[in-house]
C-alpha cells in the first residue's frame, strides 16, 4: 500500500514544533483526499488506522497525524492548561492542510474529540476547500456527553455505581479497582469488539505514556470533566456548517440519539446514519461503516 509519513513544523507563537502525518495513497491521483482528526484528547492516531480501508475500496487518499502534544508530534508536558484549547488544534489542522497543499479540496473526518474539532473548526472557520464533513461518534457539547455517559453508570449495580464514583470523587482514579471497573462500563459502551483490537489498546496506552493533554482537556475522571472543555459546546454555531455533513453514531455510547440532536436538527444539508452498537462502529461494524462513509464521500 502506498504509505507516506513525515513532520511538518507547527509555529506557535516563538516556537516551532512537530506534527507527525502518515498519507495513505497519492495526494496527486486527482481524488479529493480524507482528513481524519482522532479521539481523546489526547489520544494517537493508531486506532483510526483502519481508516485505510477507504482507500483500500475507493481509492480515496486518507490522512492521519498525531496533534500535537501526543503520540509521534511534539510532546510538551510543562505547558500551562491554557495553552490546550481547540483553536490551537484548528491552527495545526489549517497547518497541516496548507503544508501538505490540499487546503483547497478536501474532505474531514472526526472521531469522538476529533469529531468535537471537526464541527468546531467548520463552524468558526468555514474552510473554502472543504467539501464533505463527517462527524463520527461525537458530542455537541461536553455537557451532553457528560450527562450520556453517567445515565448508563446508573444501569449498572449500584455497589459499582458507588465504588466508580468514590474513587472519582477522592482522586484515586488509577486504583487498579476503578481502572478494572472502567474497563467493564466500556466494554459496553466505548467498545463492544472483545477482546479490544491492538490497535485501540495501543492507542488507551498512548493516553498513558503521556496524559499530558487527556488530563488538562479532560480531567482523569471517567464521568466527571474537570478540564478545559468541560463547558466546550458547538451548539450555538452549528448552523453556520454549510457543507454536506454525515453524522453517524450508535445506540450505546456516549454520543446516543438524544445526544447528537442539534447536530441533525440545526445543520442544514445532513445526513443520519445509526449503526448497531456503541462508540467505534469501525471496529463494531467495519463493514457498513466504511461503505457508509464511501458512499457520503463519493457522491460528488
Amino acid at each position: 500500500m502506498n504509505s507516506t509519513t513525515g513532520t511538518v513544523d507547527f509555529k506557535v507563537g516563538n516556537e516551532t514544533y512537530q506534527t507527525w502525518y502518515n498519507v495513505v495513497g497519492d495526494l496527486k491521483s486527482g481524488k479529493r483526499p480524507l482528513v481524519t482528526l482522532h479521539g481523546g484528547p489526547g489520544m494517537s492516531h493508531i486506532y483510526m488506522i483502519s481508516h485505510t480501508e477507504i482507500y483500500s475500496l475507493y481509492g480515496i487518499p486518507v490522512i492521519f497525524y498525531d496533534q500535537l502534544g501526543i503520540g509521534k508530534s511534539t510532546h510538551l508536558r510543562d505547558k500551562p492548561a491554557e495553552f490546550w484549547t481547540p483553536e490551537l488544534f484548528m491552527d495545526e489542522l489549517d497547518n497541516i492542510l496548507v503544508q501538505l497543499g490540499i487546503e483547497s479540496d478536501f474532505d474531514l473526518l472526526g472521531h469522538s474529540w476529533g469529531g468535537m474539532l471537526a464541527a468546531d473548526y467548520v463552524a468558526q472557520r468555514q474552510p473554502p476547500g472543504l467539501h464533505r464533513l463527517v462527524i463520527s461518534s461525537a458530542p455537541p457539547s461536553e455537557q451532553l456527553w457528560e450527562e450520556s455517559m453517567r445515565g448508563y453508570l446508573e444501569a449498572f449495580p449500584a455497589e459499582f455505581k458507588e465504588m466508580v464514583l468514590k474513587h472519582e470523587r477522592e482522586g484515586t482514579v488509577s486504583s487498579t479497582e476503578y481502572r478494572a471497573a472502567i474497563q467493564i462500563f466500556m466494554n459496553k459502551h466505548t467498545c463492544q469488539t472483545i477482546p479490544w483490537p491492538e490497535e485501540l489498546i495501543a492507542a488507551f496506552a498512548s493516553v498513558e505514556e503521556d496524559p499530558t493533554v487527556s488530563n488538562v482537556m479532560s480531567g482523569p475522571a471517567q464521568f466527571h470533566t474537570t478540564g478545559t472543555l468541560r463547558t466546550w459546546s458547538v451548539i450555538d454555531r452549528l448552523h453556520r456548517i454549510s457543507c454536506p455533513t454525515l453524522v453517524t453514531n450508535g445506540p450505546e455510547e456516549g454520543a446516543q440519539d438524544y445526544v447528537i440532536a442539534p447536530f441533525i436538527e440545526k445543520i442544514p444539508k445532513v445526513k443520519w446514519v445509526r449503526f448497531a452498537k456503541s462508540h467505534i462502529a469501525f471496529f463494531e461494524d467495519r463493514d457498513y461503516y466504511f461503505k457508509a462513509i464511501g458512499d457520503f464521500l463519493r457522491v460528488d
